[in-house]
């Protein structure tokens, strides 16, 4: 029957029927259920990943900062010429010049006794304790920037001997200056 007139009274729905409907009810809430954690588990995920993202450029602002900005503190050690830590005196130029040394190019020569002279220079940022190999660092001086001091609480001025960092040795071909003619 394809039409039904207002005074008809609907049937009760079958037991089947009856049954048919909660367990769509059932499966329908189970859904919104199911829906309701896929949500929340992306909410999650997101926020995770924006964390990450902002960990991630975090890190990298601070490696860059990093890498730019030179240290303002650099310890310097002594060290002989096989790179063995030293007393900090001998890489004193007062100390040097008065003990009978001198200071030529970045080196600090002390004499010993039997003749010959031995030569001290300072590593910078490396660490070790007087007797040992020195640790790490470099024989390059570090940037105009940096404050360089001993372990002993010295201050060492840029270059490391109160020089400008260059060398005024003999070495290589050419030659330069004053000939010795008369």
């Amino acid at each position: 029957m394809r039409f039904q007139d207002s005074n008809t009274q609907p049937r009760e729905p079958s037991l089947a029927e009856q049954r048919a409907r909660r367990q769509a009810l059932v499966q329908e809430e189970r859904d919104e259920e199911l829906a309701r954690q896929a949500d929340a588990k992306a909410a999650t995920r997101r926020k995770i990943l924006i964390g990450s993202g902002v960990t991630v450029g975090l890190v990298g602002l601070v490696a860059t900062y990093y890498s730019v900005a030179k240290p303002t503190e650099v310890t310097a050690v002594c060290t002989d010429a096989s790179g063995v830590v030293q007393n900090d005196d001998n890489c004193d130029e007062n100390y040097v010049t008065t003990h009978g040394g001198h200071v030529s190019g970045g080196f600090l020569f002390l004499p010993i006794v039997g003749g010959g002279f031995n030569s001290y220079r300072y590593n910078y940022g490396g660490s070790g304790t007087i007797g040992q190999h020195v640790s790490g660092g470099s024989y390059d001086p570090p940037s105009s920037r940096s404050n360089v001091n001993t372990k002993s609480g010295k201050s060492v001025q840029r270059g490391g001997f109160g020089i400008s960092g260059k060398s005024s040795g003999t070495g290589g071909t050419g030659g330069s200056g004053k000939s010795g003619g008369s």
